[in-house]
């Protein structure tokens, strides 16, 4: 079971577990420092640890432990504990408009000078940008795909569902989320009072990988073009990045999305929220609570910008 559930962070983008939950004394009972019997009720001091451990051991206990935000270089008094937690100073109010009523994540603006090629800027609406996509010859994936998928749904939706890449059956009917995964998206829009016509629903890559590999820099680079358009003629209220890829590509980042959850990010002055994919809530039902709480936000989101 623990050699499944580390597999899974991983295929989460994560290299690093952090248990921040252990105490202390814990830490130092894995240590070999603690834990041992002794008729003192008191606390043994730093110093007196330090002799019971070797010098390579305290450096890697000093080092999670500045990590895990603990006070560990200041002096020790006999009244003082093993290691005092610094104090939190207390965050700023909350402003009062509805955009800073919610916890600020990573900001994605334009800042190249040809964002869009001029090729693609010049499409009016979504139909033209469905026929490009369907010619595209901007990277090599469309010699292996069987047809584009552009993406489909209100073409003045106000919530825009973003995934990594079309897979298998995407890539047979041209169409986006399909299957098991496409019924379990419509579920969640359910849960929120949205349907799949009301929304609009694209990937990032509009080919698919051949074999469902990750998509590379360049193909991204090629495709990205496509789906700032597309976000321009729409102009949704907020955007939703189901799964990893998803969301470190549009936000530019490696961050776990175990961190980017939670956060209002904003992708070209859009509000983005991340969450799981629809697939991998398949393959872990215990992921779907949380999915709830991102879709949650982002309906919070939604009716906030109608109350403003």
């Amino acid at each position: 079971m623990l050699r499944r559930y580390l597999e899974q962070r991983r295929e989460l983008g994560e290299s690093e577990l952090v248990l921040d939950t252990l105490h202390v004394d814990e830490v130092m009972r894995l240590l070999g420092a603690a834990g041992r019997p002794t008729m003192q009720p008191r606390r043994p001091s730093l110093r007196e640890l330090a002799e019971e451990i070797s010098s390579e051991e305290i450096q890697d206990w000093r080092t999670s432990l500045r990590q895990a935000g603990v006070n560990v270089d200041a002096p020790v008094t006999a009244n003082k504990p093993v290691a005092a937690i610094e104090p939190i100073e207390p965050a700023s109010p909350p402003e009062t408009s509805n955009d800073m009523a919610f916890k600020k994540g990573i900001v994605v603006a334009a800042e190249e000078a040809e964002l869009i090629p001029s090729v693609i800027d010049k499409l009016d609406t979504l139909d033209e940008i469905a026929k490009k996509v369907n010619k595209c010859t901007r990277c090599p994936l469309y010699e292996t795909a069987t047809q584009g998928v552009p993406g489909e749904g209100n073409a003045k939706a106000k919530l825009v569902c973003v995934g990594e890449a079309p897979g298998a059956r995407e890539d047979e009917t041209g169409r986006p989320f399909v299957g098991q995964a496409g019924q379990l998206l419509t579920k969640i829009l359910a849960a929120i009072d949205l349907t799949r016509e009301q929304v609009f629903i694209c990937n990032v890559l509009k080919h698919r990988p051949p074999g469902n590999r990750n998509p590379r820099p360049e193909e991204v680079e090629a495709c990205s073009p496509y789906l700032i358009r597309q976000l321009e003629l729409i102009q949704p209220k907020v955007i939703v990045a189901f799964g990893t890829f998803a969301a470190q590509t549009l936000l530019n980042t490696k961050t776990p999305i175990g961190q980017l959850r939670g956060l209002v990010h904003k992708y070209h002055g859009i509000p983005l929220v991340v969450t799981y994919h629809p697939a991998a809530l398949l393959r872990n039902p215990g992921w779907k609570r949380p999915t709830w709480e991102d879709v949650k936000l982002a309906r919070r989101i939604l009716d906030s910008s109608a109350r403003s």
